[in-house]
């Protein structure tokens, strides 16, 4: 089902404006704008900064670490770090060397036995970070690769877990929807935002993810089957290397391509596991049916809430092409990705017409990964057409989140997972996908995938 010629014109030409906005940015960035400058994080020589989170809490649990030397491992490395990459906004060390020394205090009464601390507390004493939508801190995935922290909360409603995981070459979990409560979010998403709106875990070892998992999503874990022993030679692996041609996304690039060909190589040659290529071709119509979903009202009759609204705070009107015209002469108070933002969210809200149009579409395809993916398959798919981005360049392809966003308008869960480093250094990664509720599959992947191909890779080490 092609899109009509009229419709075809009309992305195309929001195609050229988020071009002509990156363009902008860019020139504003050469002739007055902040430089940044090519820095490398130091490399970790703290061991502490090197254990997973479940190694920290087995340790602080065994009274072999105090938690108030790993929060002070943590603070260091951020005192260090931070200034470069900006990863976390808001410092709370005193509070936490308090709330340390409350750990130790209480470890060091020995009230209760390890297995019941692990079973109450099973990251008791292990420092995390927090996105910044939950109101506390930002820069989730630069701050955990950068070894800044070991694991975090994100939230992915079109792949904000996933796509700061692959460009920072660590792990992310968008869960089965309606698993892990969004209590807390801001802005909260109403209407049909709210039923793909997932909050989840990110970190540096795969191994964290599933016991993340579980604290998260407290009673909703009884809809997953996390304690399900996974063989992976029995899975049924399935794999496509880009959306079909979507002539409003980027090419994958080739490095991408040849990191998923050795993943699934792999699998053929050493694990003997069932591969097979495929191609979806209403792929193609991935963004066409996120901004489908997202448009859509909730069950509860709610329209979705607007980003220009929240620009306009307290009720003032804003308009975005005025903004991005004063935002040229230096006179807006908005940034740039915020005025793009607004200026393709209502040139992009489809009509009740095109809802129910996509909306076929989109059951269609679900049902085919569905029926396709059963309880014992699971489908590997690029995480983003491009290895991570320079500043500004995202404005010019508005539209590569589709690669991660397709999922969330299905309501499925995914793993984003690293495979190294290309030859400049730069993260390399896949998205491993399962049929509704089998996030097992993904995580034990994940760990296959990490123990294979190497992970997170510290910073400074290329």
């Amino acid at each position: 089902m092609a899109p009509s010629f009229t419709a075809r014109i009309q992305l195309f030409l929001l195609q050229a404006l988020g071009f002509l906005i990156g363009l902008v940015g860019r020139a504003a960035l050469v002739l007055g704008g902040p430089k940044f400058a090519s820095k490398t994080p130091r490399p970790v020589t703290e061991p502490l900064l090197l254990l997973s989170g479940m190694q920290l809490a087995k340790l602080i649990r065994q009274r072999k670490v105090k938690c108030i030397d790993v929060v002070q491992a943590y603070i260091n490395r951020i005192k260090d770090v931070n200034p470069m990459i900006n990863g976390i906004v808001k410092y709370r060390f005193e509070e936490a060397m308090k709330e340390a020394h409350a750990v130790d205090q209480k470890l060091a009464e020995k009230q209760e036995d390890e297995a019941t601390l692990e079973n109450k507390w099973p990251f008791l004493g292990v420092p995390l970070t927090v996105k910044e939508a939950f109101q506390v801190q930002g820069g989730e995935g630069c701050t955990l690769a950068a070894a800044c922290s070991v694991i975090g909360v994100g939230s992915d409603i079109g792949g904000s877990i996933r796509m700061p995981a692959f460009f920072n070459g660590i792990f992310g979990h968008k869960p089965s929807p309606g698993v892990v409560p969004n209590k807390g979010q801001f802005p909260l998403a109403v209407g049909a935002q709210e039923l793909f709106l997932c909050t989840g875990p990110m970190c540096r070892y795969a191994e964290d993810l599933a016991p993340m998992l579980k604290v998260m999503a407290g009673p909703g874990i009884k809809r997953l089957k996390l304690d399900t022993k996974v063989h992976l030679k029995d899975l049924k692996f399935y794999w496509m290397e880009h959306d079909g041609g979507s002539f409003l996304m980027s090419k994958v690039d080739q490095d991408l391509i040849l990191a998923q060909k050795k993943v699934v190589v792999h699998l053929e040659t050493v694990l003997g596991a069932s591969v097979q290529h495929v191609k979806l071709k209403k792929m193609k119509y991935s963004l066409q049916l996120w901004i489908t979903m997202m448009s859509a009202k909730g069950h509860d009759g709610k329209e979705p809430v607007k980003f220009v609204d929240l620009l306009g705070d307290h009720g003032k009107h804003v308009n975005p092409l005025w903004e991005l015209i004063k935002w040229c002469l230096g006179l807006s108070v908005y940034t740039i990705p915020s005025i793009g933002l607004a200026l393709l969210e209502e040139k992009l809200r489809y009509n009740n017409g095109k809802y129910h149009k996509f909306k076929a579409v989109e059951e269609s395809l679900r049902k085919e990964l569905v029926e396709m993916l059963g309880d014992d398959g699971v489908f590997l798919y690029p995480s983003h057409p491009t290895v991570a981005p320079k500043h500004h360049v995202p404005l010019t392809r508005p539209f590569n989140f589709a690669y991660t966003g397709v999922f969330s308008a299905l309501g499925l869960p995914v793993t984003q997972c690293p495979l190294g480093l290309n030859a400049k250094g730069l993260p390399l990664g896949i998205q491993v996908v399962a049929g509704p509720f089998n996030d097992h599959l993904t995580l034990a992947v994940a760990q296959y995938l990490e123990k294979t191909f190497g992970g997170w890779v510290c910073p400074g080490k290329f």
